[in-house]
Formats: C-alpha cells, sequence, structure tokens
C-alpha cells in the first residue's frame, strides 16, 4: 500500500494510501471486495457527482448547511462529476448490493476533497462528514437507483441516440443509391420474386427509426427517478421539498426533465425500469445483429457466394489466404449484439433480486445496462462509418433476376397458379428461364410476357 494515513469510520479506524481521497469505509470495501477489476463508469460517477452537487445548493437553501461546507462540497462534487478524481473510485462492481460502497466512495471523495477547499486536512471528519454533510438528505437506497437513471440517460442521450440517428441517415442514403437496383428477393434463403436493393435497406433504415423510437420510450421512463426515498421509501431524515429541488437543477444541467416518482416503494424494491430499458436494448441489438448478419451475406462471395454488393476492404481478412478480405465490421457489430444479449439476462437475474424494500443487485445492473448502450453506440458508429457508407452494388443481382424462378409468380393471374408452378418447374429441370418455358407452354405472346414479366413492376405492383 506505501505510504498511510489514518481515516476513520463508524467501525473505527482504517489505514489508506496517503494521498487517496477516500476514506475508511470505502478501503473497506477494496478489502472486502477483490473480486475483479470492473468498475462503475465515468457517466455514473459523473451522475454520482451532478446529484451530491446539487443536495448541497439545496441543503444550503434549507438552511441544512453551513455556507462554507455547502460551497466546498458543491466544488468538490462538480469536479468529480467532471472527471478529476475517477482514479480515487476504487470500489469493484460485485459488492454491496444496495451500492452502499460505491455511495460512501463518493462521498469521502467530496468530502476530503471539500475539506482541502476549506484548508484542512484529508480525514478530518469534523470539517466535513462524508454521511452528516455531503450525504444529507439521501440513502444509498435512493441515491444509487436514481444515478443508475441519470446515467443510462445521458448515455442514450449522448452517445447511443446519436449513433442510430447516424445510423439510419447512412442506410436511408443507401437505400436512395440503391433503388434502382433490381435483384431477385429471398424468403426462407430461397429465391422469391424481385425486389429493389433499396427497398431491403429501406427495411434496414425502417429497424433502427424503430429502435431509435424505443429510446424515446426507455427514456420517458427512466426519467422518473428514486430521489427522496431514502432508505425504504418513507423519506425518513429528507424534507419533502428537497428531491423535487434537486432534481430540477439536475434536469436544468443535463437538459433532460426528471422528476420524482410518485411511488417510491416500487422504485427502491424494484429497478424495473432499468429491467425494461435493458430489454428495449436487446431488441436494438437483435435488429442489429439481423442488419449485419444480411449484409454479410449479401457481400458473401466474391465468386462462390451471393455476392450483390460490395463491403469496403478495410484490412486483410487472413494469416494464411492471400487476397482474403472479410466482413469484418459487420462481424465486430454482431459480437457486440451477442453481448447486449448477455448484459439483459444478468440484468434479468439482477432485477429479480429484490427483497421487501430493496433490490440489492443494483451496482451489477448500473454496470451491465451502461456497458450495453456504450457498445451499441460504439458499433452504431463504427458500422455505419466503416461498412454502410462504402458498400457498393455490383452487376451479380441484376444479372441473376431473369433466371429467377419465382418470376413465374407474376403470371398467376393470366394463367392460374397450377399453371405458373409447372411452368417453374420446366424452367427448374431444363436450365431455362420462366419466360422461354411461357413461350413454349401458353398462348402468351412475348409482348404480353414482358409486361407481366417485367420485374420492376413486380416491386411496386399497386403502381402498374
Amino acid at each position: 500500500m506505501g505510504e498511510t494515513r489514518k481515516e476513520r469510520d463508524s467501525m473505527g479506524e482504517m489505514e489508506v494510501p496517503s494521498d487517496a481521497y477516500y476514506g475508511a469505509s470505502t478501503q473497506r470495501a477494496v478489502i472486502n471486495f477483490p473480486i475483479s477489476d470492473l468498475r462503475l463508469s465515468r457517466t455514473f460517477i459523473r451522475a454520482l457527482g451532478l446529484i451530491k452537487r446539487y443536495a448541497a445548493e439545496v441543503n444550503l437553501e434549507f438552511g441544512d448547511l453551513a455556507e462554507k461546507n455547502a460551497n466546498a462540497i458543491a466544488k468538490a462534487a462538480q469536479e468529480v462529476a467532471d472527471g478529476k478524481f475517477d482514479k480515487h473510485f476504487v470500489v469493484d462492481v460485485f459488492q454491496t448490493g444496495s451500492g452502499t460502497s460505491t455511495n460512501m466512495n463518493a462521498n469521502e471523495v467530496i468530502a476530503n476533497r471539500a475539506m482541502e477547499i476549506l484548508g484542512g486536512k484529508l480525514g478530518d471528519r469534523h470539517l466535513v462528514h462524508p454521511n452528516d454533510h455531503v450525504n444529507f438528505g439521501m440513502s444509498s437506497n435512493d441515491c444509487i437507483p436514481t444515478a443508475i437513471h441519470i446515467a443510462a440517460l445521458l448515455d442514450i442521450n449522448e452517445k447511443l441516440k446519436p449513433a442510430l440517428e447516424e445510423l439510419h441517415k447512412g442506410l436511408k442514403a443507401k437505400s436512395d443509391q440503391f433503388m434502382p437496383v433490381i435483384k431477385t428477393g429471398r424468403t426462407h434463403l430461397q429465391d422469391a420474386t424481385p425486389v429493389r436493393l433499396g427497398q431491403e435497406f429501406l427495411g434496414y433504415a425502417g429497424q433502427v427509426e424503430r429502435a431509435i423510437e424505443r429510446l424515446e420510450y426507455s427514456i420517458s421512463r427512466l426519467a422518473e427517478v428514486a430521489l427522496g426515498g431514502t432508505a425504504v421509501g418513507t423519506g425518513i431524515n429528507s424534507r419533502s421539498e428537497f428531491p423535487e429541488k434537486v432534481l430540477k437543477k439536475i434536469s436544468k444541467e443535463i437538459g433532460i426533465e426528471l422528476k420524482e416518482t410518485d411511488n417510491h416503494f416500487q422504485a427502491q424494491s424494484t429497478i424495473d425500469e432499468v429491467v425494461d430499458c435493458s430489454g428495449q436494448l436487446k431488441t436494438i441489438a437483435i435488429s442489429l445483429l439481423k442488419i449485419a448478419n444480411d449484409i454479410r451475406w449479401l457481400g458473401c462471395g466474391p465468386r462462390a457466394g451471393i455476392s450483390e454488393i460490395a463491403l469496403p476492404e478495410v484490412q486483410p481478412g487472413s494469416s494464411i489466404m492471400p487476397g482474403k478480405v472479410n466482413p469484418v465490421i459487420a462481424e465486430s457489430l454482431a459480437m457486440v449484439c451477442a453481448q447486449v444479449v448477455g448484459n439483459d439476462a444478468t440484468i434479468a437475474m439482477a432485477g429479480a433480486s429484490g427483497n421487501f424494500e430493496l433490490n440489492v443487485m443494483m451496482p451489477v445492473a448500473a454496470y451491465n445496462l451502461l456497458q450495453a448502450i456504450n457498445l451499441l453506440a460504439s458499433a452504431a458508429f463504427n458500422f455505419n462509418r466503416r461498412c454502410v457508407q462504402g458498400l457498393t452494388a455490383t452487376e451479380k443481382g441484376p444479372h441473376l433476376v431473369e433466371q429467377g424462378l419465382a418470376l413465374c409468380t407474376a403470371l398467376v393471374p393470366a394463367i392460374g397458379y397450377d399453371a405458373a408452378a409447372n411452368i417453374s418447374k420446366l424452367a427448374f429441370k431444363t436450365g431455362k428461364t420462366v419466360r422461354e418455358v411461357a413461350l413454349q407452354e401458353t398462348k402468351l405472346t412475348n409482348e404480353e410476357l414482358g409486361v407481366l414479366l417485367d420485374p420492376f413492376k413486380m416491386t411496386a405492383p399497386g403502381l402498374g
């Protein structure tokens, strides 16, 4: 540990690193939870800092804190929110289920920094106390779930939503670019009636458009927070006006309107909104996985596969096969999607782990939720910029349309289903086109077949 100083909490003295801004309670957590190298995210610490800053300002307004203490705490808490003390947030994600250790980590860092601002020494709890002053009006049990919601809102608004908006724009641009390109549609992995490549990409753009709508719903639900419930939802040791005033200040800071829950008992005994948000993220991940896999398949080849589009060549694909290039950006997105699905399973288990007045898996739920948001944001940005924007159509799709057996679908209104099915079977057996067989087997003229078998008309039959 190197040089140390003595710090004290309610259980007695502890030796902490001399240069650490955290104190005894945090050091106990470091000793108690040597589980992993996982820590709660930068955005989560930012959210905690904002809560503590504006709590100090409101407590000053109420006269519950001395002005010098409140101002020092607010300044220190803002520095925490800004990331100046991130290295002093040392508690493992796998800790006390309420997140109390992380809450005390924040309280102690802010208290010690506030004491330093006031000219005192680190650990002088008589000057600024982590519980009596920094944590005044709050409990870990309402502060931590509030921080989870705020952090998720920040990451969604600042990272994931812009990433999906950019991806939607990129896919829509490709849809417009590819709309003149005709190709064979596929259902059940088998040839189907013609479709425009642009229509396929319009479908992808529509998936992302709906993903953004799902995020808007999650934002509306996460905006309701637990602050004000303190220990068990009753609000003991907190003024009734405290949460509204604090949340109003935070809302102005982050540009998202937060509101105190109208039922604190559900807000602290469950993490239902976190579970719901994770479900929305899983749906988005599944949707993006479909897009990534379609694009991988459409580009498979270049000679022995579908090869209807060409993906950007971003790196060599093999250590043994010269010239091979793989769809690595789409594969990267696919792996992110798999991770998000796994995160959702963890969050579901965490959500089922509330006992009476408190959920006891909040830190791991927070970690997995925020990781999922950030992974999806980074992967969506990367997928658009390094894959979607560089996609090009090849000649293979249009070339194979005339060979398609499903073209016979357009003959059904003229000759009936059974006759059309027979033409399809004969075309497949003989290697001829549907057009060639139809000329032999029906009374339709070449001109009539030209109208009926126009693949572009098949992609918009209502316009014909």
